[in-house]
């Protein structure tokens, strides 16, 4: 029997109509969610992500700020337009597009966001949050993930996943947050000796390479959980994702298509965690570079 889909589109249209919701109840009491997206340079596929950021912001009901400038903008002049969106209460997320110029270098920007604005979750300071169990934000794309993978009504506790590909803002984070749901976690890479080996185990596979066909239906055990990240084209120039859908999805029990899978999860993702910055109500001080969200952390898991 072919696997079920898991439709993200489906999912993303139910999640944002919650928040929205939720966005509203909170602008009446006077603080509407508030994201400012910064891009710099001129590269297409980067405008493109960022007027859809926007344009989901501007349905939300968030206020939004975005901010363009040329490619030759100075690293310094981009950590003080940071800084001044740190300190801004009007504004509950900051996100700066990459790629960068090569003349900025992207850690020092991403570690310029204040960890209680970061809401892509990038910083050392989310990382180690997501690390220690503490409530900060989780990066969207794994974020989105959770949320496919929670439709299922497959319950986490004791079963294999496999995440396919290390990447700190996919592989890692998604690692984790599988631990969290006390899934035992096997991370595999491109140093992995016969990867077929450990994906025939697993009751959940994550594929976040970008390289197509690199989980096929002879390397899936029957009835597991596929959720395919990569975005590539085959040789007709379509998109299609890590995995080969038509014998994958002949073996799964579930899995996502590309696209409309893990794609419209990422965006709404990052409206949530706007959301949640904005409902801690954190801006009403002035957030700094390098301070940590504060919160009381989970209970530890054995």
């Amino acid at each position: 029997m072919p696997a079920q889909l898991i439709d993200g589109v489906k999912l993303s249209h139910q999640l944002r109509a919650d928040i929205a919701r939720r966005a509203a109840e909170l602008t009446a009491t006077g603080r509407q969610p508030g994201l400012a997206v910064i891009i710099v340079g001129d590269d297409p596929a980067s405008h493109v992500y960022v007027r859809n950021k926007v344009k989901a912001c501007n349905e939300a009901g968030f206020h939004s700020v975005l901010e363009k400038y040329e490619a030759d903008f100075s690293e310094q002049a981009l950590l003080d337009r940071i800084a001044a969106l740190n300190a801004d209460p009007a504004i509950h997320g900051i996100l700066v597009q990459m790629p960068l110029p090569k003349h900025i270098d992207p850690s020092k920007v991403i570690e310029a966001i204040a960890t209680t604005k970061d809401v892509d979750g990038y910083s050392v300071l989310s990382a180690g949050e997501l690390v220690a169990n503490l409530p900060g934000f989780r990066p969207c794309t794994p974020y989105g993930c959770m949320k496919l993978i929670e439709t299922t009504g497959v319950d986490l506790r004791g079963k294999h996943a496999v995440v396919i590909g290390r990447s700190n803002t996919v592989g890692k984070p998604m690692a984790l947050l599988l631990l969290q749901q006390n899934a035992t976690v096997t991370i595999c890479h491109s140093g992995t000796p016969d990867l077929g080996y450990h994906t025939r185990q697993a009751d959940i596979v994550v594929a976040a390479v970008g390289r197509r066909n690199t989980l096929t239906g002879d390397m899936v055990k029957p009835g597991a959980i596929v959720i395919d990240v990569g975005i590539n084209r085959d040789d007709e120039g379509k998109l299609c994702g890590d995995v080969d859908f038509a014998s994958v999805s002949e073996v799964a029990s579930h899995i996502t298509p590309v696209p409309g899978g893990v794609g419209p999860m990422t965006i709404t993702m990052l409206l949530m965690n706007t959301l949640e910055s904005a409902e801690r109500g954190l801006a009403k001080n002035q957030a700094q570079p390098g301070q940590a969200s504060g919160m009381d952390p989970k209970p530890g898991l054995a």
